[in-house]
């Protein structure tokens, strides 16, 4: 099914309504789609170089406004729709456990962790509102982690062209993990040093 998806994605990037279908990914793969837009992105991207950061753009708009839906099936929805989600994804009441002291502390962390590297962001949007996480700092960090990612991709691409997709498909989840342990150890140092 994976496989379908997945094919189906990359049909639709070259599809004239590719822009309206990667908005449309962008927001439900942050609250319940199991594939993540960047398999539509990096193809556009690399068909029309110019417009790299304009779906960069729409890619991280869509999947804020998913994650805040996300986060409002967290609050509202949790014994329905929420529990199926993560269920899908490895047990809701395990991750239930497991956030809910995390996101205590740490919920502006988690957001941005799982907003730039491959980890479920929808797993993250629904704890968030589940454990009624600050909605500011849901959607700051939100904000933050899925448009640099985003935008590093398009950036990559704009910069390197053909050259970087293999090495972007191959490395996907180290390049992207890499950046952000970079931003969070930035963001201690400039802590430790002001």
């Amino acid at each position: 099914m994976l496989k379908k998806l997945y094919n189906w994605m990359l049909e639709k990037a070259g599809s004239p309504r590719a822009v309206p279908a990667l908005a449309a990914i962008s927001f439900i793969e942050s609250s319940m789609f199991p594939l993540p837009p960047d398999i539509m992105l990096i193809p556009m991207c690399l068909a029309n170089r110019q417009k790299a950061f304009w779906f960069a753009f729409v890619c991280s708009v869509a999947s804020v406004i998913g994650g805040l839906f996300g986060y409002a099936i967290g609050y509202f929805l949790y014994e329905t729709v929420g529990v199926w989600v993560l269920n899908l994804y490895g047990g809701a009441d395990e991750m239930y456990a497991t956030f809910q002291k995390a996101f205590d502390q740490y919920g502006f962390w988690l957001v941005m962790m799982a907003g730039f590297t491959p980890f479920p962001f929808k797993v993250i949007t629904i704890c968030s509102g589940l454990t009624k996480l600050n909605i500011g700092v849901f959607v700051l960090a939100s904000a933050i982690s899925r448009s640099s990612r985003f935008f590093l991709e398009a950036l990559l691409i704009k910069i390197y062209g053909d050259k970087i997709r293999d090495v972007m498909e191959k490395h996907l989840e180290v390049i992207t993990t890499s950046f952000f342990v970079l931003l969070v150890g930035g963001f201690f140092l400039i802590r430790f040093i002001i």
